[in-house]
């Protein structure tokens, strides 16, 4: 994520590392995430919060990591919904978690 970013990595890789680079962007700065992985591994290893909650507007990071909670959606930046747990990262994908200053 950008260098001006505020939020520290949620999730930090520890084995696979060798896989193949998929690049995407992240609240329109350009980002790094492994073929294979998640909309949602790939967004919080970039930062601390997958998207604002619509009605609080407190930070959300997903909950059952499963597709069962609703609670992992994300925008792209076209506004397409998806939900971060079930779909996979995939080059050039325009994502935006709404935080502060995005």
């Amino acid at each position: 994520m950008a260098s001006n970013a505020t939020n520290h990595a949620l999730l930090h890789r520890v084995a696979e590392t060798g896989r193949v680079a998929v690049p995407f962007t992240l609240d329109g700065e350009p980002a790094s995430a492994l073929a294979g992985d998640t909309v949602l591994t790939a967004v919080l290893t970039q930062g601390s919060q997958l998207r604002r909650n619509e009605f609080s507007d407190m930070p959300r990071a997903g909950f059952c990591m499963m597709g069962a909670c609703q609670d992992c959606w994300i925008a792209t930046a076209e506004g397409e919904r998806l939900r971060a747990c079930s779909t996979f990262i995939a080059p050039g994908m325009e994502l935006v978690t709404g935080r502060s200053g995005a």
